[in-house]
């Protein structure tokens, strides 16, 4: 179950991001500041849950590598973010990253 809460931590980390981001825009700064202080809180207690029976380096690492990869692909997809070749394939060496991490465990 340790794993399903910290795949789901790191799904809830893209929210934050996206939520300051949303901020930015005048109109939609308090609720952008609000979505990014609930979904870092839904996420912290959810890698506070997966940290019982994971590693902390373990856990912190594929925590922040899924929300980076996702963060990056909402960034092209819904932001227009510059994608290349070079960017995926940084984004493939972190999803391997924390693959071999899991794998390792």
């Amino acid at each position: 179950m340790s794993w399903v809460y910290l795949i789901l931590a790191g799904l809830f980390e893209i929210g934050w991001p996206v939520g300051l981001k949303m901020a930015q825009e005048p109109e939609t700064r308090w609720s952008g500041l609000a979505v990014a202080i609930g979904f870092m809180c839904i996420s912290g207690f959810l890698l506070w849950l997966a940290q019982r029976n994971i590693p902390i380096g373990t856990a912190y690492a594929v925590w922040t590598g899924i929300g980076a990869a996702g963060t990056f692909l909402v960034g092209v997809l819904h932001y227009g973010d510059p994608a290349s070749f070079a960017r995926y394939m940084g984004i493939a060496l972190i999803i391997a990253g924390v693959v071999t991490l899991k794998l390792a465990h």
